[in-house]
């Protein structure tokens, strides 16, 4: 639909996006979060809705469609719908509400993400004068990849159709037709049964201290803590010869595997640490990925090797490719890229002890010590 004459010097061009396509990953201000990032809703369905503004008559009966009518379609568990406006009343006339469970909006004002989805012309910024906006409807997969698009009808027509699509959408952990298995190698006897119940011991000994994650903030990579996001506690070993006995059985037991499944060869290990989801911490961890920030790029694999069994909770999953997920036997690891969202369950009962350390290679080591100028403060650098 077009909204606005486009300037005349210019000839509007739209990214396209098809069926199957990956989409592209943004941050974005909204009405949950000023910086959300799109990436970590991967896990169910996404309902993208391009309705540029809710103050013309299309506009308010889209809002109404979704935010009144099939309101109960969504629920954050099989499908979450997100709202993207290019208008600051939708915001100030509270026009496009936030209900939680699975409805919020995209405040799209900078046009950010109508560009890279194909709603604004890539070729023409804000303030450069009126553009033509696409309106349509985007449903995505849990993995955040093109189900299917629905362009706005004159008659709104559109709007029937899309509700009646998601009411028919396959359960999310058979959303490709069968169960995916996520791509993960789990691999047994890492550590022996004394080697666990050592580190295990370790850490009682000493206690652990309060684990943050690192986020980008400002062009820096910085430690933050958010309990709502991360709860865990971490013992680091600094023992040469035991750190020594945790080298020589990673590059026996699990590099090996790495190399013949993925045809990479790690050559150095971060972090040497044992850590604790507690069920009296309500230890967890929510979904998210390993290598976001410029202090992590450099990130290939995580390892997870358990070191007891006797907890509740404390499972690892990975949303992109369904809800199964996954516990390694005492000493057995889970192995996968860090790129993948991953997330910890909440521990319920007991306390999970785990050792937890990434591996890379050498051309990853000159990543790492290239960005030890974007590392804030107390962010230790790192020399290759």
């Amino acid at each position: 639909m077009t909204d606005a004459a486009a300037p005349e010097s210019v000839q509007p061009a739209y990214r396209v996006l098809q069926v199957g396509d990956p989409v592209p990953w943004f941050k974005q201000n909204s009405t949950s979060n000023p910086n959300f990032s799109f990436d970590t809703v991967a896990g169910r369905y996404i309902v993208l809705c391009f309705y540029g503004m809710g103050s013309d008559e299309t506009g308010r009966a889209t809002l109404a469609s979704f935010q009144d009518e099939h309101r109960s379609l969504f629920d954050d568990e099989k499908i979450a719908l997100f709202g993207v406006s290019v208008d600051p009343s939708d915001q100030s006339d509270n026009r496009a509400r936030q209900i939680v469970p699975g409805i919020r909006h995209f405040w799209d004002f900078d046009g950010t993400v109508g560009r890279l989805y194909g709603a604004l012309p890539r070729n023409v910024q804000p303030g450069q004068g009126p553009v033509p906006i696409r309106r349509f409807w985007m449903v995505l997969n849990p993995s955040l990849r093109v189900r299917a698009i629905f362009p706005f009808e004159e008659d709104g027509s559109d709007r029937e159709r899309v509700m009646a699509y998601l009411r028919e959408l396959p359960p999310v952990s058979h959303y490709a037709g069968f169960e995916l298995p996520a791509p993960v190698l789990v691999i047994p006897d890492v550590f022996e049964p004394e080697f666990c119940r050592h580190l295990i011991s370790l850490y009682e000994q000493h206690g652990g201290e309060e684990s943050g994650f690192m986020r980008e903030v400002d062009g820096k990579t910085v430690a933050a803590h958010d309990p709502n996001h991360k709860r865990r506690k971490d013992y680091t070993i600094s023992d040469p010869n035991l750190i020594r006995q945790v080298q020589h059985r990673i590059i026996r037991r699990i590099n090996p595997e790495i190399e013949r499944v993925h045809f990479f060869k790690p050559s150095r290990m971060e972090r040497y640490i044992v850590s604790c989801y507690a069920a009296e911490d309500g230890g967890h961890f929510r979904a998210h990925r390993d290598n976001t920030t410029s202090g992590t790029a450099h990130r290939r694999f995580a390892v997870s090797i358990n070191l007891n069994s006797d907890f509740e909770g404390g499972e690892v999953s990975f949303p992109e490719y369904g809800p199964r997920s996954y516990k390694a036997p005492p000493g057995g690891a889970v192995v996968f890229s860090c790129p993948l969202l991953h997330a910890v369950s909440k521990v319920t009962k007991g306390r999970r002890f785990a050792f937890l350390p990434f591996l890379y290679d050498e051309e990853a080591a000159k990543v790492r010590e290239a960005n030890n100028a974007k590392l804030g403060e107390g962010v230790g650098a790192y020399r290759a």
